[in-house]
């Protein structure tokens, strides 16, 4: 157990993943100079009840993640942008509301490699559903993914194939509380299965519509 200092946020951080933070709240202004004096992480939590920002402390969500502060940009004397780096999961147990944000009491959480010969099957066969899915949305928004960042891990393939897919927070949240490899990388499957599809229909009417508008039936 450790304490751990936390910040509510409208995102879910995986680890090894990047997240970019304008800091201008007085409470997180010196929750993150705290952090870069003493060079420790701090957490980030999605809301689950309350707001971002200028209002009460928000209800966070019990599962998450560490973010490790890796560059410091001063905008002016009361704002500040940061780069932290996702590090490993934690399970809140209790909070701290003393200070003028959030304290945890948090232990590590991390996701069991129950059956590595499964992990890495159900891995490679995830690698083309991203492949399939990041083409489609290049298809439909016009811009380029770079596949190649695709890494090669059951872990790491895992942790971005969750960033990638453009679904609710609420789901985010739930592939980041997976107990297991194979639990994470199951529904993960399942999930890019459904987002396919969904983006092929899209794509499809899309398509047709073009259609209609350039040869209008008589």
């Amino acid at each position: 157990m450790r304490s751990l200092p936390l910040f509510p946020l409208n995102t879910v951080l995986f680890p090894g993943m990047p997240l970019r933070l304008h800091i201008f709240e007085p409470r997180y202004l010196e929750m993150v100079n705290l952090c870069v004096d003493s060079k420790e992480p701090f957490g980030v939590v999605l809301i689950r009840k309350g707001v971002e920002a200028l209002g009460n402390l928000a209800e966070p969500y019990k599962i998450g993640t560490t973010a490790q502060i890796a560059e410091v940009k001063p905008v002016s004397s009361d704002r500040m942008n940061i780069l932290a780096i996702g590090g490993k999961r934690f399970k809140i147990h209790s909070i701290d509301r003393e200070k003028p944000y959030l304290v945890g009491e948090v232990s590590e959480f991390p996701l069991e490699k129950d059956d590595l010969s499964q992990s890495e099957k159900l891995s490679d066969e995830l690698l083309p559903w991203i492949e399939t899915y990041l083409d489609l949305l290049s298809e439909l928004r016009e811009t380029d993914f770079d596949l190649s960042m695709v890494p090669k891990t059951p872990m790491l393939t895992a942790y971005l194939a969750s960033v990638l897919l453009q679904v609710p927070l609420l789901e985010k949240q739930e592939l980041l509380a997976s107990g297991r490899m194979t639990e994470m990388l199951t529904n993960l499957h399942r999930m890019y299965r459904r987002e396919v599809a969904l983006l092929r229909n899209l794509l499809n009417n899309h398509i047709k519509r073009a259609d209609e508008f350039l040869f209008p039936l008589n």
